[in-house]
């Protein structure tokens, strides 16, 4: 059995998901955005909310909880790293830590870099992998907090999972995204057919997210340092790895 998964728009550019277990009947809600368009679907579908895992400390993932669980009281689990400025936690957890949740069983990540304490969470059966503002669809998060050196780490802890998993970010920042990665490799073949298809699906108002790990692989410039493209694009030849990346998280800062 796999998680049932919608992914909810909130906000003007948030997601928060819900991963409904059917064996056991839990769901689990990753970041609260708002309350209402959540507690819509939590109506829609007569599902439980059971456990909500917060994955950093921002208020646009954090700042309809309070309203959602008076009517949806849960579970509520987050960073151990991050409980002094989250909500109250009933869970506190850290890198290499497993969240159960009914059948499904998940690991938790350290990502810094967008913030400090920042975690993913890869439910290996389910090929799911929450990742909130570390790893997004073609980006990743603005360096907050963080360093380059610390998010290229991070990056490549979820680099390392399986391609065919979802990757399930925070925000619909897809096709600003895409712009910026044509400028970084604009030879990329599979990049320039997925700009294409992100235009389509935005034009009828369908959301970008989630994506694949090996579509973010194959396209995603945060990702792809090692790229003898981007390198020579970037004359960056004999850099390493993180010293690319850094450059391109500097390139989008100022794009």
């Amino acid at each position: 059995m796999s998680f049932e998964l919608i992914t909810i728009p909130c906000l003007s550019d948030n997601y928060a998901f819900l991963a409904h277990d059917e064996e056991s009947n839990k769901t689990l809600l990753v970041d609260v955005p708002e309350a209402a368009p959540i507690q819509e679907v939590l109506e829609q579908t007569g599902w439980e909310l059971t456990d909500v895992i917060l994955t950093h400390h921002h208020a646009d993932h954090v700042q309809g909880l309070d309203a959602l669980c008076r009517s949806h009281p849960a579970r509520i689990i987050g960073a151990a790293a991050d409980q002094h400025r989250l909500p109250p936690l009933d869970l506190a957890v850290s890198e290499g830590d497993f969240i159960e949740i009914g059948s499904q069983r998940g690991e938790v990540f350290d990502v810094s870099g967008h913030t400090i304490g920042h975690i993913a969470v890869y439910f290996k059966s389910a090929k799911i992998l929450f990742t909130a503002d570390s790893l997004m669809a073609l980006g990743c998060g603005r360096l907050f907090e963080g360093s380059a050196p610390q998010m290229w780490e991070s990056l490549s802890k979820l680099s390392a999972l399986d391609p065919e998993c979802l990757v399930c970010s925070g925000h619909e920042y897809t096709a600003a995204n895409a712009r910026f990665a044509l400028t970084i490799e604009p030879q990329n073949t599979e990049l320039q057919r997925r700009v294409q298809s992100i235009s389509d699906r935005r034009a009828q108002n369908l959301p970008t997210v989630p994506s694949t790990l090996g579509e973010e692989l194959s396209t995603n410039p945060f990702l792809r340092p090692d790229s003898l493209d981007i390198r020579n694009n970037l004359r960056m030849q004999n850099a390493t790895d993180a010293q690319v990346f850094a450059e391109i998280r500097s390139r989008k800062d100022k794009f």
